[in-house]
């Protein structure tokens, strides 16, 4: 073979999976986007928008961060139920949140080292040991979608270069936001996450606070 038709027939090869893998991305992509289109109100107003009938104080707003906060930060009140986000400016981002059933919250200062949206979701050996008959069918997990209990966006918690498998995340069940309703995590609004998500850069650092420790930011 010449040297210009075996380069020619390297090249088609090796172009195949790259144009498969952008395709596979792309088909995911759109997928993402549907759903999205649909866990997000029409005409979607971060501080207003409230199909899902929360309390009004569960509504993101932007309230003065404490001096000396870190921007990019999360700080989670376990005790009012919310999550800040400080920002560049020195104020924070406050949304509404749910956390751990019982004594399953976990309080502690954690890096994200990864950020996943619509995330598969397996439940832990723990959980179902906890819990056996909730988990039947879905012991090994189930893929992302509508349905799945992490929602469309998943914020992954580590102590080190340890997977703690405690997330921040959205919820399909927008009604637990405010109580104690997880196995560990801590609950959004899946439209709420949506909109942090791209907002959390990876390597910044989440403090989940006991329930007896104060806020974080002044209301």
């Amino acid at each position: 073979m010449k040297r210009r038709g075996f380069l020619a027939g390297t090249a088609a090869m090796f172009s195949l999976p790259i144009t498969g893998a952008a395709f596979a991305a792309s088909s995911r992509q759109a997928q993402w986007d549907k759903w999205d289109a649909v866990v997000t109100p029409d005409n979607f107003d971060l501080n207003t928008s409230n199909p899902w009938g929360l309390q009004s104080r569960f509504l993101p707003v932007r309230v003065q961060a404490k001096d000396g906060l870190i921007p990019g930060d999360i700080h989670v009140d376990a005790v009012a139920r919310y999550l800040y986000f400080i920002e560049n400016d020195g104020t924070a981002t406050r949304y509404g949140v749910a956390i751990a059933r019982g004594d399953l919250y976990e309080p502690g200062t954690f890096k994200i080292r990864r950020k996943v949206k619509w995330p598969r979701w397996t439940p832990t050996q723990n959980m179902i040991r906890r819990d056996p008959s909730l988990y039947v069918g879905v012991e090994n997990g189930m893929p992302g979608g509508l349905k799945n209990p992490l929602g469309s966006r998943a914020l992954y918690l580590y102590v080190g270069n340890r997977d703690t498998y405690l997330r921040i995340h959205g919820t399909p069940y927008p009604g637990s936001i405010g109580g104690r309703a997880s196995s560990g995590c801590v609950r959004m609004v899946r439209a709420h996450i949506n909109e942090l998500y791209d907002r959390v850069p990876i390597g910044s650092t989440a403090y989940l606070y006991p329930p007896e420790e104060y806020v974080t930011a002044n209301s």
